[in-house]
Parts: structure tokens; C-alpha cells; sequence
């Protein structure tokens, strides 16, 4: 229960706390980015079991590999895609987290 908590919180409540401090003028654009990126998460569609609780999606699922990662950092360079890229690689962050809690 505890995992569950700080997963969904790192991907739920904590960014809203960070696009508040990053871009107070700019959170009612930048959160909802944070919140469309967890659209990587279709790639567990395209495993089976499309859910295994011991299982680490980074480095298992295609959007969540080193060459998505890769893509997402360098998503980081134009300030136009800055935002994207940040979400994107928070998204990757938290499911580390997972990893790691595992």
C-alpha cells in the first residue's frame, strides 16, 4: 500500500507542487502535460501479462527503454519541448522509484 501511495503521488500530486514552483505563471498548462505523461504507460498494452507487479517497466516496456529516454532528454534542448521533456522524464523517474522499491 505504501508503494502504491508514492507511486501515484510522485506521479499525481508532486509534479502539481513542482509546476507550481517551476512555472507559477504557466501551471495551469504545464500540469495537465505532467498528467498526459502518463500516456508512455500504453505500452504495457503491448506486454503480457499486460500487468506484473514485479515487474520494472524501465528498460521492459518500448517507451520506457534507454532510447525513449534518450528522446525525452533531448526534448529538454528547445525551450518549446522543455516542459514535454521534463514531464516525460519524471514519468521515467517515478517508475525508477518503483524499481527501486521493489
Amino acid at each position: 500500500m505504501t508503494t502504491f501511495f508514492i507511486h501515484y503521488s510522485f506521479h499525481l500530486i508532486l509534479p502539481l507542487g513542482l509546476v507550481l514552483i517551476c512555472y507559477p505563471t504557466e501551471w495551469k498548462k504545464a500540469y495537465p502535460i505532467f498528467l498526459a505523461a502518463m500516456l508512455i504507460d500504453l505500452d504495457h498494452l503491448f506486454a503480457n501479462p499486460v500487468f506484473d507487479p514485479n515487474r520494472c517497466s524501465i528498460g521492459f516496456h518500448f517507451l520506457h527503454s534507454i532510447y525513449a529516454i534518450i528522446g525525452y532528454s533531448i526534448l529538454l534542448l528547445p525551450k518549446k519541448t522543455r516542459i514535454i521533456g521534463i514531464a516525460l522524464l519524471w514519468h521515467i523517474f517515478t517508475d525508477q522509484l518503483d524499481c527501486w522499491m521493489m
